[in-house]
């Protein structure tokens, strides 16, 4: 589970990192509760990625400006997500920003430390320096001192990183806690601080955590309802801000065609896997979910079957169809065993059956925008 930023924090608090000091609040006008300094940072509280980017930071140097920007953010949603509230902090004047994390890496059997001497919202721009230690008692300072030398002079900053790579560990291994991520991370008169925060706890160990089993129910009252109809149902939904529907098979071949149709200049409306429940009931409810909303334009159904054969999968979706009330553009793709069944049966619903994703994406993209 993605906390927020200020959830995050809290949690840096109490393991003794330095963050700056801030105020939560729910409604715009309760900006005037602030009593630090000016100027000041609001920012969305949102558990998704990218809110930078989105606008999701403003800087105010007023009270007035300040309930302004409050309000600006709390009609704004950031992958798909209104700000559930917002944290006002002082604006921290600071010449450098740094990207450290720790993280759970399969390949290394455990956690791995990532540092980056130039963080900040570019920061994938920079490859992040990497120690991989697996276990947290095989940790040895000695190890990230030597790595942090090759990006740091300065031996007093390289000791107090890795104090806090030490309190990030800490962290991580008493709240299952996936990932760590400071970013960015800054100097201010010697002391490093968080000026930003991101952290992912680990959903199947809520039986041992009493505050993520409660957040984790929260999280599933506020989900879209479109969201929680497929979960209901064991489809594996993501809701995010496109036009174009994606109703597919497998994560990697959902990945895949989500990066395809940005490629071609839109943006997906959902990463939405029917693998877990390949049933006429779950390809009818897929669509009536996305028939439903209206930011869908289009619609494309992408599935590939080796094991599975394709043709079955094409007679259950000629019986969606057929019963389908909806007349928004639908592009289908599907191939493998026993794909040349599937070619008829999407004829005898007026469709066509593309030869590869390629294809079927600029004909979803080309039909959304046209829509």
């Amino acid at each position: 589970m993605l906390l927020t930023e200020s959830q995050s924090k809290d949690m840096l608090r109490a393991h003794g990192i330095a963050v700056p000091e801030g105020l939560l609040i729910r409604k715009p006008d309760q900006i005037k509760r602030w009593r630090g300094e000016l100027p000041v940072a609001i920012k969305a509280q949102v558990a998704s990625g990218g809110r930078g980017k989105a606008g999701g930071v403003l800087r105010a140097n007023g009270v007035a400006e300040a309930q302004f920007a409050a309000k600006q953010l709390c009609d704004m949603k950031f992958g798909g997500e209104a700000p559930r509230a917002l944290l006002v902090e002082p604006w921290v004047a600071h010449e450098r920003e740094m990207y450290l994390a720790i993280t759970i890496d399969v390949t290394a059997g455990g956690y791995v430390v990532l540092y980056s001497p130039k963080g900040g919202v570019e920061v994938e721009n920079n490859a992040p320096l990497q120690y991989a230690f697996g276990s947290p008692r095989a940790f040895r300072a000695h190890a990230l001192r030597k790595l942090l030398g090759e990006a740091e002079p300065d031996a007093g900053l390289r000791e107090r990183l890795i104090t806090l790579v030490r309190r990030m560990l800490y962290l991580a291994t008493a709240a299952d806690a996936m990932t760590v991520e400071i970013n960015p991370l800054t100097v201010v008169d010697g002391k490093l601080i968080a000026l930003d925060a991101k952290i992912v706890r680990d959903e199947a160990a809520a039986f041992r955590h009493a505050d993520l089993a409660a957040e984790m129910e929260d999280a599933r009252k506020r989900e879209p309802k479109a969201m929680a109809r497929a979960l209901a149902d064991n489809l594996m939904m993501v809701w995010l801000d496109g036009e174009v529907g994606l109703i597919s098979g497998g994560a990697g071949m959902t990945m895949a065609a989500m990066d395809m149709i940005a490629d071609a200049g839109a943006k997906p409306a959902c990463f939405l896997d029917c693998s877990s429940n390949p049933t006429p009931a779950g390809y009818k409810l897929a669509f009536s979910i996305l028939d439903s909303e209206p930011q869908v334009k289009a619609i494309l159904f992408s599935i590939f079957g080796g094991g599975t054969q394709i043709d079955r999968v094409a007679l259950t979706l000629h019986d969606v169809l057929k019963a389908r009330k909806s007349k928004k553009p639908v592009v289908i793709r599907m191939n493998g065993t026993g794909r040349e069944a599937c070619d008829a049966y999407m004829k005898e619903v007026g469709l066509l059956n593309h030869d590869s994703l390629e294809a079927a994406v600029a004909d979803v993209v080309q039909k959304a925008g046209a829509a």
